[in-house]
């Protein structure tokens, strides 16, 4: 049965390749951007998640699209990277306002209709540098470590509605994020890698498209890495 699917940055990346997963499965899919639009097959719309105004406009645009957000994947995302001696208040707290309080807006937003129709799913994508952490992220590894606490509490609030709050954490994944990593740094993390290689975009929508599905009704409150055992047992 098709559903109505909110993917926050959906435009390019990992965002893109979860929007066109669940769109190949049948379902409603309206992603957001910030700046470049998605590609024309996926419907977009702009929404800054740092804004609570154009969050809220983005849910109810959707509700008048398509109805009510059945699955929302939180997946918008900033990285500015800068050793703590060098890193101001501005670009810590940036990092946090998009990557953690902009999945709060997202989720808080997308939980109205959830709760009262007492069926959803809600996927936030965090990252394996929030469990081993990295050097010059720290405003990453913190806003990536904070949705498991976010994800953790929803699922005990929503979870008597029928609302599934679940994590996946993505490792080295091949994006236009991944390609400006220093050829050295990359091939590190690929050697502490067990399956030894980097990861594609649809390995991560594919995992995403399960926690979404009737088969993982029973799933909430989990983490679920897609990183080829990097970092495994955090």
């Amino acid at each position: 049965m098709a559903r109505t699917v909110l993917i926050s940055g959906g435009n390019r990346g990992i965002g893109l390749a979860i929007a066109r997963n669940f769109q190949k499965n049948g379902d409603r899919v309206v992603a957001t951007f910030r700046s470049s639009p998605p590609p024309a097959e996926i419907t977009g719309i702009k929404c800054d998640v740092t804004d609570e105004t154009q969050v809220s406009q983005a849910v109810s645009e959707v509700e008048s699209l398509h109805g009510p957000v059945e699955v929302l994947v939180a997946n918008a995302g900033i990285t500015l990277d800068k050793l703590i001696l060098r890193m101001t208040d501005e670009e810590f707290g940036d990092v946090l306002q998009t990557n953690l309080t902009g999945t709060f807006r997202m989720a808080r937003a997308a939980s109205r209709a959830m709760a009262k129709h007492r069926w959803g799913r809600m996927i936030f994508l965090s990252s394996v540098v929030g469990f081993f952490g990295a050097p010059g992220q720290a405003n990453y590894a913190a806003s990536k470590a904070g949705l498991v606490g976010l994800a953790r509490s929803l699922a005990w609030e929503l979870g008597g509605r029928g609302v599934t709050v679940n994590v996946v954490a993505p490792g080295l994944i091949s994006t236009d994020m991944t390609a400006g990593l220093a050829p050295e740094r990359r091939d590190l993390l690929v050697g502490i890698t067990p399956l030894g290689r980097m990861g594609t975009p649809d390995d991560v929508a594919h995992a995403v498209r399960f926690l979404a599905s009737e088969e993982a009704r029973f799933i909430t409150g989990a983490v679920l890495p897609v990183s080829g055992g990097l970092a495994m047992g955090y």
